[in-house]
């Protein structure tokens, strides 16, 4: 079934394959900066073996690795809300360095 949109300005041609209105360029631009931030956090996590012993830092790569693919499923459904990826991404690592310090007595 073919959906019918109302002409004016704020009418979004459908994607044919969905069924549901294309995001805008900057939705798109600021997906692709939200991967582009996601790929820039890796460094953190994998410098965390600095500080963190290896099985964390695996831990923490997975996690890494995970948020990557949600980014990448944020990117082709709703791409705006892949700049929340590396913010949580840099959230979740702290938190998981602070807590192995206070809790683990991790160390540099």
């Amino acid at each position: 079934m073919v959906p019918r949109w109302r002409g004016g300005h704020n009418a979004r041609v459908a994607d044919p394959q969905t069924d549901q209105p294309r995001p805008s360029l900057a939705a798109r631009i600021a997906g692709w900066l939200g991967l582009l931030a996601h790929l820039a956090v890796l460094i953190f996590y994998a410098a965390s073996g600095l500080v963190a012993p290896l099985w964390a830092v695996v831990v923490l790569l997975v996690i890494w690795v995970a948020l990557l693919v949600l980014a990448i499923v944020l990117l082709r459904r709703r791409p705006a809300w892949a700049l929340v990826v590396p913010i949580a991404a840099v959230a979740i690592w702290f938190a998981a360095i602070s807590a192995g310090d206070a809790w683990l007595n991790w160390t540099a």
